[in-house]
C-alpha cells in the first residue's frame, strides 16, 4: 500500500516492499513448470528503493515470501549506489547477477512491476542476456526445447513458439496463487538466500544515475452530478447534454 503524505507526495521511507501479484504469478508458474520437467527455481531480485537500512529487511520478507511460493533459493542485490533505480540499470544488473548465480534457461518475470508498470525489464533482461522473449504470457508449455506461450494482447490471443533459452512475462490470468500455508513459509527460512554488492558482481558503472524531485499521488476530484427526472428518457436526454457540455461526447 502506498503511504502518502497529506501534500500528496509519496513517502517512499514509510511505504512497506511487498512482492508484486504478477511475480507470485511468476513464481507459482515456476513451480508448476518444474512440477512437470524437473529443474530448480532461482529467485531474482534486486533493491531499488531505499533507505537501504530499513528496506532491506523488508526485501528478506519478500524474497521469503517467493522461496515459500515454491523458490528453490534466491540471490538480491543490496547497494546504495543503485539507489533509487531505473528499469534499465535495474535490467544490466539483473542479468549480471543471473550470469554469476545459477544462469537458468528459461527465465519467468511478471509482465510488470508494481511501481512503474513500464513491462519493459523482462524485454531489457533478455537483451542484456542474449536471450528469447515473450511477453503478456498467459499459458506457457514445454515440449522438448520448444516452448509454446499463448499471449494475451487483450482484444485477442496469440500463440507463439520459441526456443531456450528464453524470458518470459507472465500476466494475472496465467494462474491464481494461493497464500503460502505455513509450513512452507517455515520452509523457507531454511533455503539458501544470498545477498550481494555490486562489487561481487565486479559492477562499477551500472549505467545512467537518476533521481527523484517528485513523486506524489494525483488528485482526482469528480463533480458528483446527480440526474433527477421522472422518466428514463428524460434522465438519458440529461446525460447526454452534460457529456455534450463537457466534452466527452461530440455530435
Amino acid at each position: 500500500m502506498i503511504r502518502a503524505d497529506p501534500d500528496g507526495r509519496i513517502n517512499i521511507e514509510n511505504t512497506p516492499l511487498l512482492i508484486s501479484e504478477y511475480d507470485r504469478n511468476a513464481v507459482v508458474e515456476a513451480a508448476r513448470i518444474k512440477s512437470e520437467v524437473g529443474g530448480k527455481i532461482y529467485v531474482y531480485t534486486l533493491l531499488t528503493w531505499g533507505p537501504t537500512k530499513k528496506k532491506k529487511k523488508e526485501l528478506e520478507n519478500v524474497v521469503r515470501e517467493a522461496l515459500a511460493l515454491g523458490g528453490d533459493e534466491a540471490y538480491a542485490v543490496v547497494d546504495d549506489r543503485v539507489i533509487p533505480c531505473d528499469v534499465t540499470s535495474t535490467a544490466y544488473i539483473l542479468s549480471n547477477l543471473i550470469k554469476k548465480f545459477g544462469n537458468p534457461e528459461l527465465i519467468l518475470a511478471g509482465e510488470a512491476s508494481m511501481d512503474m508498470l513500464s513491462s519493459q525489464m523482462p524485454i531489457r533482461l533478455a537483451r542484456h542476456l542474449g536471450y528469447n522473449v515473450v511477453t503478456f504470457a498467459r499459458k506457457i508449455e514445454l515440449s522438448d526445447n520448444k516452448i509454446r506461450v499463448t499471449r494475451d494482447l487483450e482484444d485477442k490471443l496469440e500463440v507463439v513458439e520459441t526456443s531456450l533459452p528464453a524470458v518470459i512475462s507472465v500476466t494475472g490470468e496465467i494462474n491464481r496463487p494461493k497464500l503460502p500455508t505455513l509450513l512452507q513459509i517455515r520452509k523457507a527460512f531454511a533455503k539458501p538466500f544470498k545477498v550481494v554488492g555490486l562489487d561481487e558482481l565486479e559492477l562499477e558503472d551500472t549505467g545512467k544515475k537518476i533521481s527523484y524531485s517528485d513523486l506524489r499521488l494525483i488528485t482526482i476530484t469528480r463533480k458528483n452530478v446527480i440526474i433527477e427526472a421522472d422518466k428514463l428518457e428524460d434522465i438519458a436526454d440529461i446525460l447526454i447534454d452534460k457529456l455534450i457540455e463537457e466534452g466527452v461526447v461530440r455530435v
